[in-house]
């Protein structure tokens, strides 16, 4: 189920984590590890961004995959998700693992305190507004990954990397959008 997003509480998160730079404490952000360079895709991989390094300069980054936190390897088959449930392109069930690893993710950021997280894009479990749907023939539809549901449930805010990216510039008045 997607939820509403609060983009005005996001650009009050995205001001506070600014402000906080030069300060000794400051927010924590959750963000998905393959976007740090962690080679922990479903293919080995990892979906470095460079915006990771600026924002690093701004909080205290909290990394972390929840699929490999589930117990899934890496490389993995592809998966994605079913309606309620994620399936492999195998046919394989692994709604478990994704389940596990977002409550994991949920336990890590209520206990760091995370204000933020910066999500992977289109992932069966970090997708943020678009997901892929189902039939592994790269169509995406609307919805959100197991860990992003579970986030929004207790109140976390969710960015996707390419929404950091725009949040984070020097340019960008995080005002702008309330």
């Amino acid at each position: 189920m997607q939820q509403t997003r609060n983009v005005s509480a996001i650009a009050d998160i995205i001001q506070r984590i600014r402000d906080g730079a030069s300060r000794k404490k400051r927010e924590k952000i959750l963000i998905s590890a393959c976007l740090m360079g962690e080679a922990c895709r479903y293919d080995g991989g990892h979906n470095y961004k460079q915006i990771v390094e600026k924002i690093k300069t701004m909080g205290d980054i909290i990394s972390f995959c929840p699929e490999e936190a589930g117990g899934l390897s890496t490389p993995r088959t592809p998966a994605e998700r079913c309606g309620l449930r994620v399936i492999t392109a195998d046919g394989d069930d692994v709604t478990e693992a994704f389940e596990k690893g977002a409550k994991q993710a949920v336990t890590l950021a209520i206990r760091e305190d995370c204000c933020l997280a910066i999500m992977k894009s289109k992932s069966p479990s970090c997708g943020n507004g678009t997901i892929y749907d189902g039939t592994f023939t790269h169509t995406l539809r609307s919805g959100d990954g197991v860990t992003v549901e579970a986030l929004r449930a207790v109140g976390i805010e969710v960015i996707t990397e390419a929404e950091a990216a725009i949040y984070f510039t020097d340019t960008h008045d995080t005002h702008q959008r309330k």
